[in-house]
């Protein structure tokens, strides 16, 4: 007998955007919600994650709204010392289990399906138990569009042979012996993360290869920081960077003086960066990873076998005594863009782009404010994830537009002045903790952003065209 049940909404995933959309819907409507996850635990990818990654932004500017991740206490040693706490991948899923149990599942109006997979029409299917449940839904929300994948569940997409050392980060904790030394492949912050976490392991920089397909533009994590503190310097950076837009000739003039300036950073001086991903780094962070000499640019790798490894542009050796670290999986992957709202169906997207958990929150006070569907998505136009240098100019340009859309809305500007996980907006809170100089910061970004959006929109045009 199949076991059927009404719910308000249907939330498809219990990860990070699943969490942060349902946190905000119950608090601000008296909505019924079922949330299904093939998990046994909420926080998604979380749970698959390597055991010493970390946000690579402030605790405080993740997890759900109406509560605090971490104790808002700075590092005072190591690599982010003076700044603030980065959660570890444990504490995060320990983190969202609270909120499941202390929080949604008391509120008696959310019901959780773990180890359960959604079929579709309201289907449920337990992975476990293999039996069926029947959710009649007025909505269905879908967290888990962004497809954030890791590499423990992952496979290469390049072949392996037989007798090679192939692994993910997760196994490196377990390692004995590495008698040749490691590779790592992969340009991204798993990657960064596998060589930091190497060398605070005593590694010599000597026994790190390290195959980057594409350099990446990073920002310093210095400028992301929440709390009065930081306020008058995160808003001064903000200011900065649209000044330098609106002063510039030319894209490669543009990212010159972001360069000069600290603005965007760079890896190695003599190789201009062709990826943007959002990466947040520190400068001693960033001086340990220029230790690392031996760095790989010949494209992907297509093979690894016992002796060598192909990639695009060449081949170069390796042995079966290296071990070779997979962090290929792609984290933030490129999604085609789909109406947030259509009908009766919502889509979990970015709408500030790489901040997936405000996102969700503000869809869903968007969905809990207003009725009109052309409106909802009008206010929550998508900023897909970026990639290369181009979606730099375009992420930049689209941030501000949702930002100047948002806040000439009263009581949207409001909410977001409250909202804990908006720490990157250039109003409201910020501006309040930066005290007077915040006004003249404010004066300032109000002047040059018109300029600067011009000149974003016609770099975006004509890098598109030179594409």
């Amino acid at each position: 007998m199949i076991n059927k049940f009404a719910s308000d909404y249907l939330v498809v995933g219990a990860g990070a955007m699943g969490m942060a959309f349902t946190d905000v819907l119950i608090a601000e409507t008296d909505a019924t919600v079922t949330i299904v996850d093939r998990h046994a635990r909420p926080g998604g990818h979380w749970n698959d994650s390597y055991p010493f990654v970390r946000l690579h932004q402030p605790s405080s500017f993740y997890g759900v709204n109406s509560r605090n991740l971490g104790s808002d206490t700075k590092d005072f040693a190591g690599w982010n010392a003076g700044l603030y706490e980065l959660a570890s991948g444990t504490e995060v899923v320990t983190y969202f289990e609270q909120v499941m149990i202390q929080q949604f599942l008391p509120s008696g109006r959310v019901r959780y399906l773990p180890m359960s997979e959604y079929r579709g029409d309201g289907l449920i299917r337990g992975l476990t138990s293999g039996k069926d449940t029947v959710v009649e839904a007025r909505k269905t929300v879908d967290a888990t569009y962004m497809n954030v994948t890791v590499p423990a569940v992952t496979p290469p997409s390049y072949e392996v042979m037989v007798g090679v050392q192939c692994i993910p980060p997760n196994e490196l904790p377990s390692i004995r012996e590495a008698s040749d030394g490691y590779v790592v492949i992969g340009g991204g912050k798993t990657a960064i993360d596998s060589c930091l976490w190497l060398l605070s392991n005593n590694v010599d920089s000597e026994a790190i290869r390290w195959v980057v397909p594409r350099d990446q533009w990073m920002l310093d994590r210095a400028y992301i920081q929440p709390g009065s503190e930081f306020a008058e310097r995160v808003m001064l950076r903000q200011v900065e960077t649209m000044e330098i837009v609106a002063a510039s000739t030319s894209s490669d003039q543009m990212f010159d003086r972001l360069l000069e300036q600290g603005i965007l950073l760079q890896l190695d001086a003599a190789v201009r960066p062709t990826m943007y991903r959002c990466c947040t780094v520190t400068l001693l962070e960033l001086e340990e990873l220029r230790r690392i000499a031996d760095v790989i640019r010949l494209g992907h790798v297509q093979r690894i076998g016992r002796d060598l490894i192909d990639l695009d542009g060449g081949t170069i050796a390796t042995s079966p005594n290296t071990v070779h670290v997979d962090c290929t999986a792609d984290g933030l992957a490129r999604r085609p863009i789909r109406p947030v709202f259509e009908n009766s169906f919502l889509t979990l997207q970015t709408v500030r782009t790489c901040q997936q958990v405000f996102s969700a929150a503000f869809i869903a006070h968007v969905e809990a404010t207003y009725e009109d569907e052309a409106i909802k998505n009008e206010l929550c136009t998508v900023v897909p994830h970026p990639d290369d240098t181009l979606d730099w100019v375009r992420t930049t340009m689209e941030n501000a537009l949702n930002s100047i859309k948002w806040n000439a809305d009263p009581n949207l500007k409001t909410w977001l002045s409250n909202a804990r996980l908006d720490g990157f907006a250039g109003s409201g809170a910020p501006r309040q903790s930066a005290g007077a100089a915040g006004d003249d910061l404010l004066r300032r970004m109000r002047e040059v952003t018109p300029s600067a959006l011009t000149k974003l929109s016609t770099y975006l045009v004509e890098g598109r065209q030179l594409g």
